[in-house]
């Protein structure tokens, strides 16, 4: 897309979401009601039993779509202000496809104590915390700890969002090439937020052979210079104790996962990959291996981030549904086992699976339901 004519658009349209009311103020009587004197015994009441606020407020139906702009999309850390669009974006996500009220909130701070402070002080009037384009490993820290000292769901969507909806692909995935989905070798490169919280679930899922893959190479118990978190996936991966780089990695692999960078695979790695080979390149806006140099060196099924091309793995198709349960049901948490029954649910969604379908369309009318029934 042309980028001045993009940015013409934005400035032309200005924001993308707004606040609409939802009673009359037409009439004395309404701001009576609906603002001084009436809201004085609302605000007597919820001050006394906070827990109506979800039936008496926004709370009900509000997410607070939160970033510090460390990590934007393929952008790197671009501050808040450049975070604002891609912010504004999702609570438009948020409205479209689920009917929740989602507000953008950047912050101006890198520091995770700073953060955590923020979310908690702004939190008693929202309905969750879809946290966004946190860099890691800070981001696993923030979501920890706002998940243990809120009571209402906090999801950092960079880490789940794209986990679930990597699981569902690859349960496809493996249904198309007539392979054991427990039984396959996963190479995941990129170690971060995406591939962290993938390769956690794919475990949870019951994939025991996974390799996940850093700048360094091959994570595995005993590396050297492997930071906290690292540390965790090389205890919790890599059961044949693999070292080397891609090329390692990849041999004899049935499936790839990239969440990672442009251009990183190659086509001999795809070559060197088990018959009927499984490739999601999802690095955006460009794959690590585009799809017809994938096909070409032996790839069955390919995937990618990507709308122009066949099976968008898109962490759209998870979010939106994901607080739609959680709001609806009064979910406090997302664990680990909704995560799951939401991979599946999505994957549900594709009758027959084949190489050329192995994920929902991104309006397909279903997907938000299906979600949000597996959260409970």
């Amino acid at each position: 897309m042309d980028a001045k004519k993009l940015i013409a658009t934005y400035r032309k349209r200005g924001a993308r979401i707004e606040t609409r009311a939802r009673v009359p103020l037409k009439t004395k009587k309404d701001f009576s009601l609906w603002y001084t004197p009436g809201v004085g015994a609302a605000a007597r009441h919820l001050a006394e039993h906070p827990e109506d606020a979800r039936a008496m407020s926004v709370k009900r139906n509000s997410v607070a779509v939160v970033s510090d702009g460390s990590a934007v999309l393929g952008l790197g850390d671009i501050g808040p202000y450049g975070a604002l669009p891609v912010m504004e974006g999702k609570a438009l996500i948020f409205k479209t496809m689920a009917g929740i009220d989602a507000w953008p909130i950047v912050l101006s701070t890198r520091d995770s104590d700073e953060i955590v402070r923020a979310v908690k002080a702004f939190a008693p009037a929202f309905g969750g915390i879809n946290l966004e384009d946190i860099a890691a490993p800070k981001c696993f820290a923030v979501e920890e700890r706002l998940a243990k000292e809120l009571d209402i769901p906090v999801m950092h969507d960079d880490q789940h969002g794209t986990a679930i909806v990597v699981l569902a692909g690859l349960l496809n995935a493996a249904k198309a090439v007539k392979k054991d989905f427990k039984k396959l070798k996963v190479v995941i490169s990129g170690a971060g937020a995406a591939g962290t919280a993938s390769a956690k679930l794919l475990l949870a899922a019951g994939i025991e052979d996974i390799i996940l893959l850093d700048r360094a190479g091959i994570l595995y118990a005993g590396r050297a210079r492997l930071n906290a978190h690292k540390k965790e996936l090389a205890a919790l991966t890599n059961p044949r104790r693999i070292r080397g780089g891609l090329a390692e990695a990849m041999a004899g692999a049935d499936a790839f996962i990239g969440v990672s960078g442009k251009g990183l695979l190659a086509s001999e790695h795809v070559a060197s990959m088990a018959p009927r080979a499984i490739v999601f390149a999802l690095a955006n806006p460009e794959p690590e291996i585009m799809p017809e140099a994938a096909r070409k060196a032996g790839a069955a099924v390919i995937a990618t981030g990507r709308s122009d091309f066949p099976n968008q793995i898109n962490n759209a198709l998870v979010f939106p549904g994901v607080f739609r349960g959680a709001l609806d049901k009064g979910v406090r948490a997302v664990t680990q086992e909704m995560k799951l029954r939401a991979a599946r649910a999505l994957a549900a969604l594709v009758a027959r699976p084949s190489a050329g379908n192995v994920i929902p369309d991104l309006l397909d009318p279903r997907v938000v339901k299906a979600v949000a029934r597996a959260i409970y």
